[in-house]
């Protein structure tokens, strides 16, 4: 099964940490799946990202960056549940 939500960050970056309590906590109120990958395994990602990590993808699409919204991004989850 594909997560709906990806975390593109890296390790000990504050802002990552803030995001993945959020996307955490909004994923496992609605029963979601998320999971995180680091610019630091992956250049293509490195490229992309750097400069705007945390990135937060919703179904494959930039949903956030640099720091996530916690009701935009339960928002944009329920949208799709509906």
């Amino acid at each position: 099964m594909d997560s709906r939500v990806v975390l593109i960050g890296k390790p000990e970056c504050h802002l990552c940490e803030n995001a993945r309590l959020i996307i955490a906590k909004v994923c496992d109120e609605l029963g979601e799946t998320w999971r995180e990958q680091s610019i630091l395994e992956d250049p293509q990602l490195a490229d992309q990202y750097f400069e705007s990590i945390p990135v937060t993808l919703v179904d494959g699409k930039v949903h956030d960056k640099w720091r996530v919204d916690e009701s935009r991004l339960r928002a944009a989850l329920m949208k799709k549940n509906d």
